[in-house]
């Protein structure tokens, strides 16, 4: 009879027959150096790398380098705490206050990443007789954090809206003032920029509803900020909204803002003192890595004085997307740097990516369960690190691969 160890076994091990069998096995690549326009790639040599969030290319920076290295060299390789045992360190204190200073608000707080800084937010701000309405495709850390809140705080409620349908978004609010069970704080929750479709959140409509029902919006802008609006506040400034028109932003330190790790959450003071207090994934789990805190504030300042990045950035990717459909693809349309040629099958995807791999171009193919059955795809990402060479031999390798299927 088999035991519980062997049946556990057996079925992981069909899982992963299963999955090499339909060509959906993935397979890790190891990059030999830092992350730039191009990468070392592991058995491939020199490849321009087209699927990273580098976006303003600060990830191999000289100065924000220099800060992580002198960053360990006065504070040592880790917090060994919690930020309210012994964790908080000066260099959380200054880079919280440059997030603050960036976005425009009283305060933010950080966290080892922007899956924490969900994580936090609305188990920690919600309660019983709130509701949280939540568009269908915001990212898994938003998901994932609502069900936890939903199981934390029993009778806190929750709904979802068809993807980026303001109107759907309307009829969730009427529900929700309907509701004799909704007798607290509606709080309204969407990606800045999603990251699977390269679309962003209508915020301004957004922001007019929310004001219509009294609602709490929430933005998570991981893919917007330091890539939307003139000076890559996020997608706020891109519709040339205040940053105090959003109640509360989570992002992350890991994409444009150097790369590294990290998140965190940006608003008013009460709520980020609450957070302080009561926010569990901050009360048990250690502090954002030192290093990461100093390299990151650097990230943040040389955005700052050097808004000319994201004008690279936002040129760079418009000759991308012209290119990919000169050669022969359609790219979904969107102003942001994720651009996704829709291909349906995972395996194909995976496939394509392997042949964009051996023509020096390194594209990731996203498949289930990152996306839903059907709308697999190539996800290419553009940087401000690009120069037009980099540019240009994405587009002949698509081009090329477009002829041999």
């Amino acid at each position: 009879m088999p035991t519980l160890e062997t049946t556990f076994d057996a079925r992981t091990d069909d899982t992963l027959t299963l999955l090499r069998a339909n060509g959906q096995f993935k397979t890790l690549q190891v990059i030999e150096g830092p992350m730039d326009a191009t990468v070392r790639l592991r058995g491939y040599g020199e490849v321009a790398c087209f699927c990273s969030n580098n976006y303003l290319g600060l990830s191999n920076h000289p100065e924000v380098v220099k800060a992580g290295h002198e960053g360990l060299d006065r504070y040592g390789a880790g917090t060994a705490s919690v930020r309210f045992i012994c964790g908080t360190f000066d260099c959380h204190l200054k880079l919280e206050q440059r997030i603050a200073d960036f976005y425009g608000v009283e305060a933010a707080y950080t966290f080892v990443s922007c899956w924490n800084a969900n994580e936090a937010i609305f188990p920690t701000l919600c309660e019983a007789g709130d509701i949280i309405i939540s568009d269908e495709l915001n990212h898994a850390s938003i998901i994932d954090a609502i069900r936890l809140a939903t199981v934390i705080k029993k009778g806190l409620l929750k709904t979802v809206y068809r993807h980026n349908d303001v109107a759907a978004l309307r009829t969730r609010l009427e529900e929700a003032r309907a509701n004799p069970q909704m007798t607290g704080t509606i709080w309204v929750v969407t990606d800045g920029v999603f990251s699977m479709e390269g679309d962003i959140a209508d915020l301004l409509t957004m922001r007019a509803l929310c004001n219509e029902f009294g609602a709490k919006l929430v933005v998570d802008d991981s893919h917007g900020t330091g890539v939307m609006g003139h000076t890559g506040r996020g997608t706020h400034e891109h519709f040339g909204m205040k940053a105090t028109e959003i109640d509360y932003f989570t992002g992350t330190l890991g994409k444009a803002l150097g790369g590294a790790a990290g998140g965190y959450v940006a608003g008013s003071r009460r709520a980020i003192d609450l957070l302080v207090q009561r926010g569990r994934p901050t009360l048990f789990s250690n502090a954002l890595p030192t290093t990461v805190a100093v390299s990151a504030e650097k990230a943040i300042e040389v955005l700052m004085r050097e808004p000319e990045r994201v004008q690279k950035l936002r040129d760079n990717v418009a000759y991308a997307r012209e290119g990919i459909r000169q050669s022969g693809w359609e790219v979904l349309k969107s102003p942001t740097a994720i651009c996704p040629i829709i291909v349906h099958d995972t395996a194909r995807a995976i496939a394509l990516s392997r042949r964009l791999l051996d023509l020096g171009v390194f594209v990731i193919g996203f498949g289930f369960p990152v996306v839903a059955e059907g709308h697999a795809r190539l996800r290419v990402q553009i940087s401000a690190a690009h120069e037009k060479q980099h540019l240009d031999a994405l587009i002949s390798a698509l081009a090329k691969l477009r002829q041999e299927v």
